[in-house]
């Protein structure tokens, strides 16, 4: 399947997918999403944490897609380029990528799981990346 925009997505952006991919875990998901998480669907949980390290590593915006509960699904736009690394855990389901709403990294965090969640993940994916280089 493949997440959302990856035929587009800048090069560097596959990359960052396959090593996240080696780093998500119950422990960086969500806690609402937690007792759902598995390796079968290893992107639940993750996405604002995911969008804010894409942004550290690669530049670009994070947008929103407003959900039901209130809440924003994250996604990351890069060079004009759209793509979410995360859209997999909704199945088969296309979600509307237009019309999305600017997120701020003082909104996320300001959840203290949330950011100790993000410093986690970003720790091990700086691992894998460096881990990666040598192969």
């Amino acid at each position: 399947m493949g997440f959302y925009g990856k035929e587009t997505a800048p090069e560097r952006a596959l990359g960052l997918y396959d090593a996240f991919l080696r780093c998500w875990s119950a422990d960086t998901c969500a806690p609402r999403f937690r007792a759902d998480w598995s390796r079968d669907n290893p992107t639940l949980g993750h996405c604002s944490i995911t969008s804010f390290i894409v942004q550290d590593i690669m530049g670009g915006e994070v947008y929103g897609i407003p959900l039901p509960d209130g809440g924003y699904h994250c996604f990351n736009k890069v060079e004009g380029k759209v793509f979410d690394l995360t859209s997999e855990q909704f199945g088969g389901k296309t979600l509307d990528y237009t019309d999305c709403v600017p997120q701020t990294r003082q909104a996320h965090f300001s959840d203290a799981d949330k950011y100790a969640r993000y410093v986690l993940l970003k720790d091990r994916l700086l691992t894998a990346l460096a881990e990666g280089e040598g192969e």
